[in-house]
């Protein structure tokens, strides 16, 4: 975006955090709060108000933030449409993805984009977060697309879309008439895990702390490497399992799965692209915009 002020803005809408906002956008805080200012003295309005240690957008921020994300979309589809009119791409582009974008939302944005630019050629490293922040730092890919709510020294982070974490069970048996369970109770029930590295488990282990609870309380069934294991898992036995939404689309249609709901416990995350905080090749920030652009 032209107007860093607003990129600024829609990034501390979106974590309610300058320090955050800061970590990501790579300057320090001070400027974060100078930026955001500018704009409240620029339309007269407050965009934030603190309620205890919590930052909350204003009625004028909520506005604004929607205004914003379209002005960023439109923005963004004009700088890559314009880049085709100079640029035809072609080469090898090396991407890597964690496990639950592989499965589940790399394939179409690729399907699209290799049909759009067939001289490219793009292989692709499937692990957990942790192993394609690795490959990454070693330089053995161009661009990762990951799940973890951490993020590595030397990686810069670009958010793709947001994704939200369910509680899922099969139909029948054991918890067939259950819809909700309290934090305490979920400590309780069997489980099928990600392995260790995952982003899905970080996500996990980060919600339970925000209500003083351990993912050493879990009561762990199973673990397993891949979400289609997982939910495979959950369909032939009585234990639930805490899964992408993205991922259960089509079993919550056909009813072979359903959700549960936690009180009280929200597990939120962004899928995020991740290159070396150097400017990635331009193969790499090619299909980092074509696939933001939704084309």
């Amino acid at each position: 975006m032209d107007d860093f002020r607003l990129k600024v803005f829609i990034t501390a809408a979106r974590t309610l955090s300058f320090t955050r906002t800061a970590e990501r956008l790579y300057i320090s805080q001070p400027a974060v709060s100078r930026h955001i200012g500018e704009l409240e003295s620029r339309y007269r309005v407050p965009l934030f108000v603190r309620r205890g240690s919590r930052l909350e957008l204003t009625a004028a921020g909520q506005v604004l933030l929607e205004a914003a994300g379209r002005i960023s979309d439109d923005y963004r589809r004009l700088e890559y449409e314009m880049s085709l009119c100079a640029n035809q791409a072609e080469g090898e582009l090396r991407l890597g993805a964690s496990t639950t974008i592989a499965q589940y939302l790399l394939p179409p944005a690729l399907a699209r984009f290799t049909a759009r630019f067939p001289g490219v050629r793009v292989s692709v490293l499937s692990g957990n977060s942790g192993q394609i922040e690795r490959a990454l730092a070693d330089r053995e890919i161009d661009l990762g697309m990951v799940e973890s709510v951490s993020r590595r020294q030397g990686l810069h982070y670009t958010l793709f879309r947001p994704d939200e974490l369910v509680l899922v069970a099969r139909p029948g048996g054991r918890y067939a008439r259950t819809e909700s369970v309290t934090p305490e109770a979920l400590c309780r029930i069997p489980l099928v895990l990600r392995e260790d590295g995952s982003g899905t488990l970080e996500v996990i282990a980060a919600a339970l702390a925000g209500v003083g609870l351990r993912l050493s309380q879990l009561e762990v069934a199973m673990r397993l490497g891949t979400t289609e294991g997982i939910k495979s898992f959950v369909r032939n036995s009585d234990a639930m399992a805490l899964v992408s939404v993205i991922s259960v689309v089509d079993e919550l249609r056909s009813g072979a799965l359903r959700i549960v709901d936690i009180e009280g416990l929200t597990l939120t995350r962004d899928f995020s692209f991740v290159h070396l905080a150097a400017e990635p090749v331009p193969l790499a920030r090619q299909f980092a915009d074509f696939a933001l652009s939704g084309l």
